[in-house]
């Protein structure tokens, strides 16, 4: 993997408390790059982070809420202002809520759609306006999407969820247009079932439900990113999907 080039550079990693995101920032950091998890349980970030002492890199707790517009922008701000050139986004916050289309309710929609759709647009724009003011060279953005925004399976309580996925794949290749002739790199990395806390909301989810399901394990996302990353400035890897072996949707 060639990821010298990348050392002691900064990345915002999103959602970056647990679960997926966690295992980004930890994979980053353990590369020697400088990491700003965001994530609104900061306490969690530095609990990874007094794990991380031996590495070369360095984890820094950042509080955002990706829902709300003035929290985004401080934290972009406190990144430029005390952590550094920000030279890569990883949206990797999301949520689930289990509802329906027939009988949920605008709240439960709109509590996905906060931040699986608007809080990275959020994210991406703020990022997209550091990475111009402070970074001259290769920049990467990476959302992480979901399997369910092109294969739907049949999971009760699904509702908004596949469609907020989705809109990130939609998002994705509207933001290569408009960065067209930049340095920019745009990438979506969709995992199938990923052994996380993120399903637990979902009755059918349960522990040993799971243990019988085929599942990637979150640190498969993080080599995911680590793969898009080692790519020379020239090479634009578009999608990556993954797929824990034997899943059958």
């Amino acid at each position: 993997m060639r990821m010298e080039r990348w050392i002691g550079k900064v990345a915002v990693v999103t959602g970056a408390s647990a679960g997926i995101g966690a295992a980004i920032a930890r994979s980053l950091v353990k590369q020697g790059m400088i990491v700003a998890g965001f994530a609104r349980r900061v306490e969690r970030i530095k609990e990874i982070a007094d794990n991380l002492e031996d590495s070369s890199g360095k984890l820094y707790a950042v509080e955002c809420d990706v829902t709300k517009e003035d929290s985004v922008i401080a934290a972009f701000a406190r990144v430029k202002d005390e952590i550094g050139p920000l030279s890569v986004i990883i949206n990797s916050a999301g949520v689930t809520k289990e509802s329906s289309l027939i009988g949920g309710t605008l709240e439960e929609w709109q509590s996905v759609f906060d931040v699986n759709v608007l809080g990275l647009c959020l994210c991406t724009r703020e990022a997209i306006r550091t990475i111009r003011e402070t970074t001259a060279e290769d920049a990467v953005v990476i959302h992480v999407n979901s399997l369910a925004a092109e294969r739907i399976p049949f999971i009760p309580g699904f509702s908004v969820y596949p469609g907020s996925k989705r809109a990130v794949t939609g998002l994705a290749q509207t933001l290569r247009h408009e960065l067209a002739g930049t340095h920019i790199r745009v990438t979506t990395i969709s995992p199938g079932l990923v052994a996380t806390d993120f399903m637990a909301s979902y009755s059918m989810f349960s522990p040993e439900a799971m243990g019988m399901m085929p599942t990637l394990d979150p640190d498969d996302v993080a080599a995911a990113v680590i793969y898009v990353l080692s790519n020379p400035p020239h090479v634009l890897i578009q999608d990556i999907v993954l797929r824990p072996l034997g899943e059958s949707w």
